[in-house]
């Protein structure tokens, strides 16, 4: 059984390679940027502010504030804080957003424990292969029955990053596991109203993994069968093909190619994965025509047809989106913003820059068609043509979407990245993401996080 192999290795020594242990500083140190952008914006004011009524004792910190609450609380604001720019990374296999589940349980527990820095990055790898590969084994499988994988995989995700700072033995992690798993969900609903749903899901996701370990260390008990079934996660919600050797196979390896860390993607534009690939080749297709977006008079896409069924919607009109998340989730509109404004970020999105004219009547001249769709939708090639007002037709064509694969996001558009989020106080939580692994305690990271949320994002 699987959850039993998952709950020995969590929670025992886990020897991490060092380009593994990079990657996961990485992560941690894009999640971080995408929460105290989310805090200094106010982008998840009412998890927040329910995390600070559910209070709790003085256990964990709220990222980019002072005040401690209960562990779960803590993690139910973090998740959703991480998420809420929905700028946080991607693991294309498994269309998992990791660290918005990771980093959460890692750092709450983490403080409510009293740990090193260092086994918190454990922990956090630890998370991050779990919460992959749950969602890889069944690629698009959650999404295409309408269930948010980062939830659905990320309690237990979580689940295992709570269990291994609790110091819970393999059988009462396993126990945890199999908790959490009555815990899974995540609906995909807000994908036709543009509501903050999606927002929250992390957050759920990681008080709910955090609670599910505290449980079994009281004694509850979950089913070991939660990822082999019947009636087990899978089943109960995914459809299609479920590949469940990719929960177990190189898991722990020697080999930094064997851990699921080191293919999560960094996401260069606050918007949906999956439309990543058609906005670069669409980028690339006018810097080919040495055009500009005024001479564009049509946009023609071919998208994965498991990317187009979230980013192509047909039951509303994706050239005018009633929301900013819905923006977030309109291939046409993100190409049109993108090819306008020559860069996509956090403030493309707002509610003021949702109707400009140029961009709708650019989004409203977009089609698409669905291709073959071989292989995982966030890893996908992108191929848009350009149909300009001479009369030329300019095509466009990516391997993947940037930041993540064979198009990695570099260090330096990292840092530019958290810099952008995390604002004039950056540079001192970098240096104190860095020096994790050395540090005695969370104190330091926290404190930085808070300092660099004080100074508010700008209109």
């Amino acid at each position: 059984m699987v959850a039993p192999e998952l709950a020995r290795w969590a929670t025992g020594e886990v020897r991490v390679p060092a380009a593994v242990r990079e990657a996961a500083l990485r992560h941690l140190l894009d999640g971080l940027g995408t929460a105290v952008g989310a805090a200094r914006s106010g982008a998840a004011a009412p998890a927040v502010a329910v995390a600070r009524g559910l209070g709790g004792p003085a256990e964990a910190t709220i990222l980019g504030g002072r005040e401690r609450v209960g562990a779960p609380a803590a993690a139910l604001a973090n998740g959703t804080l991480v998420h809420a720019l929905d700028f946080d990374d991607t693991h294309a296999g498994g269309l998992v957003h990791a660290t918005s589940v990771v980093l959460p349980a890692a750092l709450a527990v983490g403080e409510q424990v009293g740990v090193s820095g260092g086994e918190v990055v454990d922990a956090a790898v630890v998370g991050y292969e779990v919460a992959c590969r749950v969602a890889a084994a069944a690629p698009h499988g959650f999404h295409a029955r309408g269930v948010h994988a980062t939830m659905a995989a990320g309690v237990f995700s979580s689940a295992a990053v709570a269990a291994r700072l609790l110091r819970l033995d393999a059988a009462t992690a396993t126990h945890a596991l199999g908790i959490a798993g009555s815990q899974a969900g995540g609906l995909l609903a807000f994908l036709a109203t543009g509501a903050s749903t999606k927002q929250l899901h992390p957050g759920f996701a990681s008080q709910a993994g955090i609670t599910a370990a505290r449980l079994a260390a009281a004694g509850a008990t979950g089913p070991e069968t939660v990822l082999d079934g019947p009636h087990g996660l899978y089943d109960a919600l995914t459809t299609g093909t479920v590949d469940r050797a990719v929960l177990l196979d190189g898991l722990g390896g020697t080999d930094a190619g064997d851990w699921e860390t080191t293919r999560i993607g960094i996401k260069p534009w606050p918007t949906c994965q999956l439309a990543h690939a058609s906005m670069a080749a669409a980028a690339a297709a006018l810097a080919t025509a040495g055009a500009k977006a005024d001479d564009v008079v049509a946009v023609h896409a071919l998208v994965h047809p498991d990317s187009a069924s979230v980013v192509c919607p047909t039951d509303r009109d994706p050239a005018r989106p009633a929301s900013p998340y819905a923006a977030k989730f309109s291939l046409p509109w993100s190409v049109a913003a993108l090819l306008c404004d020559g860069t996509v970020g956090v403030d493309t999105y707002r509610d003021d820059q949702l109707a400009r004219p140029e961009v709708v009547d650019l989004a409203a001249a977009t089609t698409w068609e669905p291709t073959a769709g071989a292989g995982p939708a966030a890893d996908a090639a992108g191929e848009v043509t350009l149909t300009l007002a001479d009369g030329r037709r300019v095509t466009g064509r990516v391997e993947r979407s940037p930041g993540g694969g064979t198009a990695p996001l570099s260090d330096a558009d990292l840092l530019a990245k958290f810099a952008g989020n995390a604002g004039p106080a950056s540079v001192p939580l970098v240096t104190a993401l860095r020096a994790l692994p050395d540090a005695p305690d969370l104190t330091d990271l926290i404190t930085c996080a808070a300092d660099a949320a004080a100074v508010p994002m700008e209109a």
